[in-house]
């Protein structure tokens, strides 16, 4: 179902508010590029910052302005079940696409309890559900076989992949056929090459029309083509986590003018020398700044 380059998608803050005039104009720019798909309100959209009532807010306005033009699939992950229960039903309401929801952070259950926690949000919802497995960022790996057991409730669909393995999309495919999405930028040639089916990109943000042509072309088969576009967009892809993401993305899209560039705390702004060098890097790529 949920294939292609997927944007996760920054949320632009204005004066300690969300700023929804840039948010909307973050859409547009998205479908005319060519993104397949928006991800509002994950991790890369500071998420973990937003009070539940931006959280839907985000969601809403994001919808409403795709207009069914490209599918959203909203962030409404929680290290409380109920808590992401709620939200993913929140998002169901405003008429998502799917919902992508992150492994529990910091409470770092078993198996077992990753397993409850996701048939319990796809079991009370009707939505589609993509899992995010991010241990980097949550303490927590989801494993292959959890998945397997989940890929058997009707609505768990696909997996969000981020734990920087190539085998681990073998292992997955080698237990059950749910559908596999990057969450690396850098391995999603790698990782289509052996079955995965696109990525959620945070690059996306950045150079939307050729990580979406870079993942068009790997879907074709076409590697021989894909390649060049990887490599030369791979210096992008690394230095967008030089620091804590989503501060260096939201550092190159306000030297494009796409947002204001404001973060909120505990985020801060890029350091001096994070900014030249993502200077340099969009420079090389010939993005105007």
């Amino acid at each position: 179902m949920f294939n292609g380059s997927y944007v996760a998608l920054v949320t632009p803050f204005k004066d300690g508010e969300v700023d929804l005039e840039r948010l909307g104009g973050l859409v547009d720019y998205h479908v005319e590029a060519g993104t397949d798909g928006l991800v509002p309100c994950g991790t890369t959209g500071e998420s973990a910052t937003l009070s539940h009532r931006e959280h839907e807010l985000v969601i809403e306005f994001v919808i409403k302005r795709a207009a069914g033009r490209v599918p959203v699939l909203a962030g409404t992950g929680s290290n409380s079940t109920t808590e992401a229960v709620s939200l993913t039903k929140s998002a169901q309401a405003a008429g998502a696409d799917g919902a992508l929801v992150i492994t529990p952070y910091y409470n770092k259950p078993p198996q077992e309890g990753l397993y409850r926690h996701f048939a319990a949000i796809a079991e009370e919802c009707s939505i589609p559900v993509v899992l995010y497995n991010v241990p980097g960022r949550t303490g927590i790996d989801l494993l292959p076989e959890t998945v397997a057991r989940l890929s058997s409730i009707e609505n768990v669909v696909a997996v969000k992949e981020a734990s920087g393995s190539i085998d681990r999309t073998v292992e997955i495919l080698a237990e059950c056929d749910i559908t596999i999405l990057s969450g690396d930028d850098s391995l999603t040639l790698a990782l289509m090459s052996v079955g995965a089916k696109g990525v959620i990109s945070v690059a996306a943000n950045v150079v939307p029309a050729q990580m979406a042509e870079l993942v068009h072309l790997a879907a074709a088969g076409d590697f021989a083509a894909a390649a060049p576009l990887h490599h030369q967009l791979y210096p992008l892809m690394k230095s967008l986590f030089i620091e804590t993401s989503p501060i260096p993305v939201k550092t190159c899209m306000e030297m494009q003018g796409l947002i204001e560039g404001e973060f909120r705390l505990p985020l801060v702004e890029a350091k001096e020398e994070t900014r030249d060098i993502l200077r340099g890097i969009l420079a090389e790529l010939e993005i105007k700044v």
